[in-house]
């Protein structure tokens, strides 16, 4: 049975949700699902923008169909290859032999990595190149690691609708729903699209940059992502989130306090500190269990932070392994422009704020504060005069103007 919605007069999403999926990419939790994008285009010629992943093959292939309504589909435009959107191509060829597949030069390159074979279908478009297919002309943007070398975005420069693949994407099932506006985005999508953003893109903010650059000079309209909502309305509000993400600049002042307890007395410190924040008047405060927390959400809300605390307990003589991990990804996806305290806990030889601390002044751009503390096994009151310095300096630092 279809499951279709109308974008424009002639532009359809004929895309599938997928709630079945645990992992995206086998990594990243998936709590309420993903969408698989796909938009069909009814001009003079038929036009498919990708297809779509092949655990919803069937429903995606029934959207299509209904919405050509017997007419042959001339074109597919293939923007990623990444399976998720491209695993479904060879059964198009299968289904409308006819059809030319227009995408990158790289892209016909990796799919024939993944074992797709265009053969005669395949037609090679590059950077500032468009089509006319009736009514609409598709212009070609060369996007590259957004979030892979072979990506491009499609423009139809008649209607302003940006196909924008993997940008401005998202987490979660769109669930009959299609638009950004028919959410209340901030409270249900937006902690979704930072999450897939920084996890998924956040590593490459210099490449979306330059293909923010690009969409700069275009009359957008709509925007079309491979994953979550379309958006048709405050379109400004998801580029500003974009130009925050890319450049590394934290959403709001605020601190996010992440620790390592093995039996609770990191985490005790951890709370106090918390509380000492607000008590200076600093309540836009979190705290996380690294060991308890998926690391995909841990990134996600660094991106949103301007301040950063670390408490962590000693293991082996090293940083815990689920900080470790934390770091390495921090490090990882490029991670800058954030203000750094460390707490450090150890019954015998603290070493993990050492540690910690070499790792961050690895990466670009963060400021360390002179303020930390040692803990010996727990917090004691010998202890309070070091913490209260902490949180002096760590409330001065997200205060001040």
């Amino acid at each position: 049975m279809h499951n279709i919605r109308n974008i424009t007069d002639d532009l359809y999403w004929v895309g599938a949700n997928d709630h079945r999926l645990a992992l995206f990419e086998n990594i990243h939790p998936l709590y309420h699902g993903v969408s698989y994008n796909a938009y069909l285009l009814l001009d003079e010629q038929t036009v498919l923008f990708d297809t779509a992943d092949w655990s919803v093959g069937r429903q995606f292939l029934d959207n299509v169909t209904f919405a050509l309504d017997g007419r042959t589909l001339d074109y597919l435009i293939i923007n990623h290859v990444e399976p998720d959107h491209a695993a479904s191509i060879q059964e198009i060829l299968l289904r409308w032999p006819d059809v030319k597949v227009l995408t990158s030069p790289k892209a016909v390159i990796l799919l024939h990595q993944f074992g797709f074979s265009l053969g005669k279908h395949a037609e090679e478009v590059h950077e500032g190149e468009s089509r006319c297919f009736g009514k609409h002309t598709i212009a070609f943007v060369s996007a590259p690691m957004v979030h892979w070398p072979e990506a491009m975005v499609s423009f139809d420069t008649t209607d302003g609708v940006l196909f924008s693949a993997d940008a401005f994407g998202s987490f979660r099932s769109l669930d009959g729903k299609l638009f950004a506006d028919e959410f209340a985005f901030d409270r249900e999508w937006l902690d979704d699209a930072r999450r897939y953003y920084t996890n998924i893109v956040g590593k490459y903010g210099p490449q979306v940059q330059a293909l923010l650059k690009k969409a700069g000079g275009l009359d957008i309209k709509v925007i079309c992502p491979l994953h979550g909502p379309v958006w048709r309305e405050d379109i400004g509000y998801i580029l500003d989130k974009y130009v925050h993400w890319s450049t590394y600049e934290p959403e709001e002042k605020g601190v996010m306090i992440v620790y390592a307890s093995m039996y609770g007395n990191t985490e005790a410190a951890a709370e106090v500190l918390a509380a000492k924040l607000a008590e200076r008047g600093v309540t836009n405060t979190r705290l996380y269990d690294v060991s308890s927390t998926h690391v995909s959400y841990l990134i996600s809300e660094l991106f949103k932070y301007s301040h950063l605390v670390l408490a962590s307990v000693t293991y082996n003589l090293g940083i815990f392994p689920p900080m470790h991990n934390f770091l390495m990804d921090m490090k990882a996806l490029n991670l800058q422009n954030r203000t750094c305290a460390i707490v450090e806990n150890g019954s015998w030889a603290p070493r993990s704020g050492a540690l910690m601390r070499e790792i961050l002044e690895s990466l670009k751009h963060i400021d360390l504060l002179d303020e930390g503390m040692t803990l010996t096994s727990a917090l004691r009151e010998e202890h309070l005069s070091e913490m209260d310095a902490l949180a002096d300096a760590v409330a001065a630092s997200v205060l001040k103007k």
